[in-house]
């Protein structure tokens, strides 16, 4: 099972990358693929839509914490908005 999860990137300042990862890793393993950034500090958020749009249709699960940045940037609604088109 693959899982949408933050990977910290930062030594002293907080910096964590979104990735796709397999459940079993750890926080600090192998990811997939790189889907976003986020930086608490400067509130910032990158994040590579088709990406993250492929991770999602194939059953993949974020983290709370990484929902909640999705879903402030309205990856969801989109999503829905998709899914119920395509059926």
């Amino acid at each position: 099972m693959v899982k949408l999860r933050l990977k910290r990137c930062g030594k002293k300042q907080p910096l964590y990358r979104i990735v796709a990862i397999d459940v079993q890793s750890r926080r600090e393993g192998i990811d997939l693929q790189k889907v976003g950034f986020y930086d608490p500090i400067k509130n910032q958020i990158y994040l590579n839509i088709p990406g993250i749009r492929y991770f999602l249709e194939r059953g993949a699960q974020p983290t709370e914490t990484v929902y909640d940045i999705l879903k402030k940037a309205g990856i969801f609604t989109e999503f829905r908005f998709n899914q119920t088109k395509v059926n």
